[in-house]
């Protein structure tokens, strides 16, 4: 990372820190609406300002020509569906970084939206966009030279900040499949917006899912012949608590050549802890809610074995070489609640569930003993 991406880094830190963090959800719908400006007004204005629609190049041909196609700048109109979609699904989503509850109400939404008054437009002097890799090296380095100084400044204020002006900021991850997160709305607005700025056609919401979840269609026959199949293997699990092995099949196809072939499935390794076997489809489950201690104390009762490590993901939870203060105030805490301040995310309110991975040892050998992972059920 050089010293430009590093002082860019810096000053985002510093906005969402200080500059723009919000106090209330208003704040977010304003922060929303100000996004809608800057994107797909102030910056399309500022590349006509640099590049005129009329704009012809040293050889005498038009700018905006060929690939290059000329924008127009985009007024925030809440009756525009994209308009509304683009500032409503970003306010849900600021305020959920920032912890707040936002405001789902749409009519709340816009009415605080129309009532930022964006500053007119005024061209930046001195802002050089890239044409081409040369240009864009030069500006590389030319900001160089003044990112030391920007970077030393950026550094002093960050420092200043007390610990408790900090505010919990939550990382979103995306997920497409569940509507009600509003991922998939803040995708679509934002994309179709930025085609309209360009007069490219838009997508439409399931066109986008496929382009952003990276989804490759296939032949309805195929999906199709593969979907049979699947539920063939699930009616012969009805009625049997355990089938042999050998009622099933794993189904390898071709429709091409065609070809259809069938083996049976090789059995999962067993593997053993004191007097239990179990394989990688066992679990052991713990029915919540439980406090780590609860939780520890149990899987040691169940398994005879000593917990030495429990963890959630990449969230190590729990360690025999866990500080006493670290300790003390985790093993009274719900598993959940301790998961949720380990890793410094909530636990989606559609998750009914969390796997838990246990390391422990045999008391009499110290030995490590592999043993199956622990689903932990919310009350």
């Amino acid at each position: 990372m050089n010293i430009s991406q590093r002082t860019q880094l810096l000053g985002q830190v510093k906005d969402a820190l200080i500059d723009s963090k919000p106090a209330s959800a208003e704040d977010c719908v304003k922060w929303a609406r100000m996004l809608f400006q800057e994107h797909y007004h102030d910056n399309i204005a500022q590349m006509l300002h640099s590049f005129p629609p009329d704009q012809v190049t040293d050889q005498g041909a038009k700018f905006w020509s060929g690939t290059k196609r000329c924008p127009h700048v985009l007024e925030f109109d809440p009756s525009q569906e994209e308009h509304r979609n683009f500032v409503y699904a970003a306010s849900i989503l600021r305020a959920e970084m920032y912890g707040l509850k936002p405001l789902l109400d749409v009519d709340d939404v816009m009415k605080i939206a129309k009532s930022v008054q964006p500053p007119p437009f005024k061209p930046r002097a001195g802002v050089k966009i890239a044409v081409t890799e040369a240009e864009a090296k030069e500006n590389a380095e030319s900001d160089d030279a003044n990112a030391d100084a920007m970077l030393e400044q950026l550094k002093v204020k960050l420092a200043r900040l007390h610990t408790k002006a900090i505010p919990k900021l939550r990382p979103i991850d995306f997920e497409k499949d569940d509507d009600s997160n509003h991922h998939m709305e803040m995708i679509t607005a934002a994309s179709n917006l930025r085609a309209e700025n360009y007069n490219i056609q838009p997508a439409d919401r399931m066109k986008t899912k496929q382009i952003a979840g990276r989804i490759i269609p296939a032949i309805a026959t195929t999906t199709a012949t593969v979907a049979g199949l699947a539920c063939v293997e699930l009616y012969k699990m009805v009625g049997t608590e355990k089938p042999p092995i050998g009622r099933f099949k794993n189904g390898f196809i071709n429709l091409a050549l065609p070809f259809f072939g069938f083996s049976e499935p090789i059995a999962a390794p067993v593997k053993k802890y004191n007097d239990a076997t179990f394989t990688l489809w066992d679990r052991l489950e713990i029915q919540g809610p439980k406090t780590l201690q609860e939780a520890v104390d149990w899987i040691q009762n169940e398994t005879g074995l000593e917990v030495t490590m429990l963890s959630s993901g990449v969230s190590l939870i729990y360690s025999f070489f866990m500080d006493a203060k670290k300790r003390a105030h985790r093993m009274p805490m719900d598993v959940k609640a301790v998961v949720e301040d380990v890793s410094k995310r909530q636990v989606p309110h559609y998750q009914r569930s969390l796997v838990l991975e246990v390391m422990a040892t045999d008391p009499n050998t110290d030995a490590d003993v592999e043993v199956p992972y622990i689903r932990y059920v919310f009350a």
